[in-house]
């Protein structure tokens, strides 16, 4: 595996050493994407989510002293962004339900010919279909796990369940949408 970017041990101890504000800034690249798009899971509004994904930012600077001394800053982040929804919606007084729906899933898939970029076309909006009809949970671990590129581990710490449930409901996933995509191709190819 070859070294595509900065070493984030190296930047966590820059800024917990130093409080380098250069290392934080990478950091803040690094980890504020990711942690835009979880908080979205959580919050309709885009600026809610920004406020909530930036605040956790603000908190790694805050607390900056004990960096070094976090196991996995990954999970001790989308912890604190998941606390940070929370608190979000107390202080809005709103159900705290997730609303997923309208999540957008991009899966893309390398196309040569035109036929193909259609067929591919066609199988990414399956896909994405598919993945939005997951129930709620089922599609948070999916996105958390696939999408963001956690292990079961750190999508169980962050949700706190057992990497069991998180196995467990990503086996559903792929059942649901292996019988989605069935499904859809199924008819569709009928409809021909």
């Amino acid at each position: 595996m070859g070294n595509s970017g900065p070493d984030i041990t190296s930047l966590l101890y820059g800024v917990s050493a130093n409080g380098d504000e250069a290392s934080y800034r990478q950091l803040f690249d690094i980890f504020f994407p990711s942690l835009y798009r979880f908080t979205r899971y959580f919050l309709k509004s885009p600026e809610l989510a920004e406020e909530a994904a930036s605040d956790t930012m603000i908190a790694l600077w805050e607390h900056r002293d004990k960096l070094m001394a976090i196991g996995n800053v990954k999970v001790w982040l989308f912890v604190i962004a998941r606390s940070k929804c929370l608190n979000i919606l107390k202080r809005q007084q709103v159900n705290p339900t997730l609303s997923l729906d309208s999540i957008h899933v991009e899966i893309s898939f390398p196309g040569k010919d035109p036929e193909e970029i259609y067929i591919n076309t066609e199988m990414r909006k399956k896909m994405e279909k598919a993945v939005n009809s997951l129930p709620q949970r089922c599609k948070l671990i999916f996105k958390l796990v696939k999408e963001e590129g956690l292990s079961y581990k750190e999508a169980a710490d962050i949700l706190h369940i057992s990497p069991k449930t998180v196995d467990a409901q990503l086996v559903t996933a792929f059942r649901k949408i292996t019988q989605a995509i069935r499904l859809l191709w199924t008819r569709e190819s009928y409809n021909y």
